[in-house]
């Protein structure tokens, strides 16, 4: 959706479990019913500050019996590990050592009566597995959702802050058609259907039947920034979607008007690149339209070691 790759983006894009899932057919989370929920008080953004804060304090303090509580059992991370479920994020606690977290640019949006979506940006302090961590600024977003009457952490992606090349490859000529472009195929609460309905529009150069697709208050995170819906179409204008291979496709089931997709994009080539993308879609009125996408490029690989006696 906007440069929807980091590495489109930098010729790293439309940039996020790191359990990456291996197989690369459709599949559907499990915990895709969940269960009924009961009447909660909607959260406010200070609510939802406070919650996010002490998450990121219980993982500070690796203390995971916290943390795990407050999570879904079908809790979904995206960084630029890949895409962990919660039994791979409460495992990978052990290898940080966080010292210090700051916060800025705090945002939170409704998705529906029971959950909503909040962005922020932080910088770190601290190693991982001995490493000093990049101090950031990081690009982050989680999601809460409802359940049985609290309110809980159903998804969380990071995605290190980064600017484009300045010599960033102009955008493809544009598509010429001598008739009206197709009408965008009809979405519903298959969201993983959904997605390759977007990128079959992002082939065809069909931008207005994209923005056809997106809420309103559509947001979307990159690593070269955050972009409303005007400025995610004109974003993808600059993509050859035909470039790129989606796989590993997972859904997630936030309730019954709202759910998660998270994939895998690959870049075609000689030295191919790979970021990790989320879309959350919602009912509205019937329709099902993309509320928020991000992207992580994946983590660069890096040259082993000599060995040393």
């Amino acid at each position: 959706m906007k440069k929807l790759i980091g590495f489109v983006s930098f010729m790293v894009l439309l940039a996020a479990c790191t359990a990456e899932p291996t197989a690369n057919k459709n599949t559907t989370s499990n915990a895709n019913k969940p269960a009924e929920t009961k009447t909660a008080t909607a959260p406010t953004e200070a609510d939802i500050i406070a919650k996010e804060k002490a998450g990121w304090d219980a993982f500070r303090k690796k203390d995971a019996a916290a943390f795990e509580k407050m999570m879904t059992p079908d809790y979904v991370e995206v960084t630029d590990g890949g895409v962990m479920d919660r039994a791979a994020t409460l495992a990978g606690m052990k290898d940080f050592d966080i010292t210090d977290v700051t916060y800025a640019d705090w945002k939170m949006v409704t998705i529906d009566k029971d959950a909503v979506i909040i962005t922020y940006t932080t910088n770190l302090k601290g190693t991982y597995k001995g490493e000093a961590v990049p101090p950031g600024p990081y690009r982050d977003a989680a999601a809460y959702v409802n359940r049985n009457g609290e309110w809980l952490a159903a998804y969380f992606q990071e995605t290190a802050s980064a600017k484009p090349p300045a010599n960033m490859p102009p955008p493809p000529s544009p598509k010429t058609a001598a008739s009206p472009a197709a009408k965008p195929a009809e979405t519903g609460p298959d969201v993983i259907a959904n997605e390759k309905i977007v990128w079959d529009l992002f082939k065809a150069k069909n931008w207005d039947g994209f923005a056809s697709l997106l809420a309103p208050e559509f947001m979307e995170v990159e690593a070269d920034g955050a972009y409303d819906k005007a400025g995610s179409v004109k974003g993808v204008q600059m993509m050859d979607a035909t470039q790129f291979e989606l796989s590993n496709w997972k859904a997630v089931k936030f309730d019954d008007d709202a759910s998660l997709v998270t994939y895998t994009v690959t870049s075609k080539g000689a030295k191919p690149m790979k970021d990790y993308h989320s879309t959350i879609w919602v009912n509205r009125n019937g329709k099902w339209l993309g509320l928020y996408h991000q992207g992580t490029p994946a983590q660069a690989a890096t040259a082993a070691k000599p060995e040393t006696k």
